[in-house]
C-alpha cells in the first residue's frame, strides 16, 4: 500500500534543555502543533527513548491506516499505543490486572510494553485483527509532552519503511519517510537504541514476545517467572497472526544480504576474519558490524582491515552500549558500497539478548556457528 498524495512534510528541532521534563515542553508551539496534527488524523515522527515513532491516532481507523501506508507495513502486523498516564489504560482495556499494575508501577515510563486484552474503543486495525492491545509509556519528555498535548493514545511503530533498520535520529527518519508523514520532530538521539520488551500479559506466566529494553532478568526481579516465546531465539517459525511487532515479518535488515556468527572468542573472532577474505575473494565488497574487541584482535594479529568497511557497535561487555549503536551502524553501511555484510554475535545476556535477536533477523536467519 502507498500514500496517493505526497506530503509537505515539515522537520521541527525540539529543543531539551538539560533537566527537561514534558510538563516544559507542553505548551511549546512546535509540540502544540504536532498535537492538532495527531487530533486531526495526521502522521507525527517523535523521538522516543528507544527510537522514533512513526504516531497516529491509536483510535481513529483511518489515521492508523495511515500508518500502514507511510510504511508499507502488512495489516496483520499489531502496533502498540502510547500514552502518557495510567489512567488512560481505562480507555483501552476493560480491566487492568494487578500483574500489570506492578509492572507499570515500576518500569513507566520506559521501555516495556504489556499485552492485554482489548476494549472497544481500539479498532481492529490498530492491533492486527487481534482481540488484545499493547500498550506502553515512552520515557522521553518530547514524546510525552506530545501524548499528553494530543490527549489520545497515539499508535506508533518505528518512523522507517518497513523491514529497514530502525531509525535512532531524526535524518534516519527523513530518509525513509520524507513527503509521507506531516510532521517530524527532532529529539536527538535515541538512547536505548531497540526497541521496547514486549510482555504478553494474558496468561498465567508473563511471556516475552520480543526482547527489548527491559531484559527479562529485570522483570523477573518484579514478578518472578518470566518466559521467552520459542520464535525469540529462533527455535519456532510463526505461521498464523503475529501477537507482537517484531515476531514475524523482515525485520531491521541492511540493504546487503548479511550473514550472523555466533560463537565465543577466539574461535569467533577467527571465523569473521576467515569470512570476510573468503567472501573478498569470491568478489564481494565486505562490510562488517563487529565490537571493539574484535578490532583489537586484528590490530594484536597485525591483521589489515583497511579494505573493508567497517561499523564498531561498542564493547561485548556493554549490552546497553552495543543496543544503542546496532541499527546506526547497519544504517551507516547502507551508505557504503558493500555486497555482503558480516555481523559478530554478542553474548545474549541481559540486553544482549534483544541485541542478538535483531541481528538474527537482520541476517535472515543466516546464522553461522564458529
Amino acid at each position: 500500500m502507498e500514500i496517493k498524495v505526497q506530503k509537505d512534510t515539515q522537520l521541527r528541532q525540539v529543543a531539551v534543555p538539560p533537566g527537561a521534563g514534558p510538563e516544559d515542553l507542553l505548551n511549546t508551539p512546535v509540540i502544540q502543533e504536532a498535537a492538532k496534527v495527531l487530533r486531526q488524523g495526521g502522521l507525527v515522527a517523535f523521538p522516543t527513548e528507544t527510537v522514533y515513532g512513526l504516531g497516529a491516532n491509536g483510535l481513529d481507523s483511518q489515521a492508523v491506516a495511515g500508518i500502514f501506508a507511510a510504511k508499507g507495513r502488512p495489516a496483520d502486523n499489531p502496533l502498540i499505543l502510547h500514552i502518557a498516564a495510567v489512567e488512560t489504560l481505562t480507555q483501552i482495556v476493560p480491566e487492568v490486572p494487578p500483574l500489570a499494575r506492578r509492572l507499570a508501577q515500576v518500569f513507566w515510563p520506559g521501555p516495556l510494553t504489556i499485552v492485554l486484552p482489548k476494549g472497544p474503543a481500539v479498532p481492529d486495525v490498530t492491533t492486527g485483527g487481534l482481540d488484545t492491545v499493547a500498550v506502553r509509556m515512552p520515557d522521553h519528555p518530547v514524546a510525552l509532552a506530545l501524548l499528553a498535548a494530543a490527549g489520545v493514545p497515539v499508535a506508533a511503530p518505528s518512523a522507517n519503511i518497513s523491514g529497514r533498520p530502525s531509525p535512532t535520529e531524526a535524518a534516519h527518519v527523513v530518509a525513509d519517510l520524507q513527503g509521507k508523514v506531516d510532521i517530524i520532530l527532532d529529539g536527538g538521539p535515541t538512547s536505548v537504541g531497540v526497541e521496547s520488551t514486549v510482555l504478553d500479559c494474558t496468561g498465567p506466566v508473563p511471556v516475552i514476545l520480543r526482547p527489548g529494553g527491559v531484559s527479562k532478568e529485570a522483570l523477573e526481579e518484579v514478578v518472578g517467572t518470566v518466559e521467552l516465546d520459542p520464535h525469540v531465539q529462533g527455535r519456532k517459525e510463526i505461521d498464523g497472526p503475529v501477537r507482537s511487532p517484531g515476531m514475524k515479518y523482515r525485520h531491521y535488515a541492511p540493504k546487503a544480504p548479511a550473514v550472523l556468527v555466533r560463537g565465543e572468542p577466539p574461535e569467533l573472532f577467527r571465523r569473521l576474519t576467515e569470512l570476510a577474505r573468503e567472501l573478498e575473494a569470491q568478489g564481494e565488497i565486505v562490510g562488517l558490524m563487529v565490537s571493539r574487541e574484535m578490532l583489537e584482535y586484528w590490530r594484536k594479529q597485525n591483521i589489515d582491515y583497511s579494505h573493508w568497511q567497517i561499523a564498531s557497535m561498542g564493547s561485548r561487555t556493554d549490552p546497553s552500549e552495543l543496543a544503542a549503536n546496532i541499527y546506526r551502524c547497519l544504517r551507516d553501511l547502507d551508505e557504503t558500497n558493500v555486497t555482503r555484510i558480516i555481523l559478530e554475535g554478542v553474548p545474549a545476556e541481559g540486553v544482549g539478548l534483544a541485541v542478538m535477536n535483531r541481528l538474527q533477523k537482520a541476517a535472515a536467519n543466516r546464522i553461522i556457528d564458529a
